[in-house]
């Protein structure tokens, strides 16, 4: 039987004396959406950062389609960037399609960049950017290596009416190509049109929301 894309169980993180999370169990299988949502300070960008390897947990465990620690196989949107603000835009995918070993890397790039919306930028600096087309370039980067799973913190954040309605596109075309996508937001609003499992983060324990499966809706 296939593993799940994305298996945390009894993940558990406290910085010093403070709890963050409290014996997580989480399970999303491939071609599936979950959406994580909880007030600030609720510890969802530390759950993610675990989901993604960046940082271990103060005990339990996390596999990626069975593995532990299977980083190449995640793309990942945190609130950090993780762009070079001193190279382009094209630059940047570029580097980014090479860490990942892809043969075709100036040509996924400028693919990428075309998909983002973001063609008249390439040649510009990260720095001299909005913060808006910054969020769309991570996004890409994110997406670049078309990966088995993909993370993303507050994908909408900075974003504009288009910009969204891109993400949800993208988000869709993963799912559709098997990937299994797991996101942060304060609310799912955002997910129009898209079935997703809806998750709360509440003083460090995620729960199932009773409804189960939903659907965005406008």
């Amino acid at each position: 039987m296939e593993p799940p894309a994305l298996a945390a169980r009894g993940v558990a993180m406290a910085f010093g004396l403070v709890p963050v999370l409290r014996d997580v169990n989480f399970e999303l299988w491939p071609g599936t959406l979950a959406s994580i949502s909880g007030v600030n300070g609720a510890g969802k960008s530390t759950l993610v950062k675990i989901f993604a390897g960046l940082i271990r947990p103060s005990s339990g465990t996390v596999a990626v389609s069975g593995v532990p620690g299977a980083r190449g196989a995640i793309g990942l949107l945190s609130h950090q960037s993780l762009l070079y603000p001193n190279l382009t835009a094209v630059e940047n995918l570029e580097f980014y399609a090479a860490l990942y070993g892809l043969r075709d890397a100036r040509q996924r790039a400028a693919r990428w960049l075309e998909r983002a919306g973001l063609q008249a930028l390439g040649d510009y600096r990260v720095r001299t950017i909005s913060r808006g087309n910054e969020q769309r370039l991570a996004i890409a980067r994110a997406l670049i290596a078309d990966p088995a799973l993909l993370i993303m913190d507050e994908p909408f954040s900075a974003l504009d009416s288009g910009g969204v309605a891109l993400v949800r596109q993208l988000i869709g075309e993963a799912l559709a190509r098997g990937c299994a996508v797991v996101i942060t937001a304060h609310s799912a609003d955002a997910l129009v049109g898209l079935d997703f499992e809806a998750y709360e983060l509440s003083r460090g324990r995620l729960a199932r929301h009773p409804g189960g499966r939903l659907a965005g809706h406008g």
